[in-house]
């Protein structure tokens, strides 16, 4: 399993572990991922994804699944959540 946010494209990025005689090793900065469970208003379904905990205070924030996926960029979602938004864009324009 990918260590990538489905929302926010968030990945593992890297960096140095400098010691007190700053000797410097490689390591590894893992985004704070965790599996959910997602609520779309419009589709009333519900939808399993990995997402940071980051994105996760962003959905909240801006009202729900449905309003993140309206602004969220289709460059930085996963297939899954591109799905997701098409299905609730088709949804609405029906409505």
């Amino acid at each position: 399993m990918s260590r990538v946010c489905e929302l926010t494209g968030k990945g593992p990025m890297t960096g140095n572990n400098v010691s007190h005689a700053n000797n410097k090793t490689k390591r590894r900065f893992l985004p704070n991922l965790n599996d959910v469970t997602l609520i779309s208003d419009t589709l009333g379904r519900s939808f399993k994804l990995r997402v940071s905990a980051s994105a996760l205070r962003t959905v909240d924030h801006r009202g729900g699944l449905d309003a993140f996926l309206a602004k969220a960029s289709d460059a930085e979602l996963s297939d899954k959540a591109l799905k997701i938004k098409k299905d609730i864009e088709k949804a609405q324009a029906a409505a």
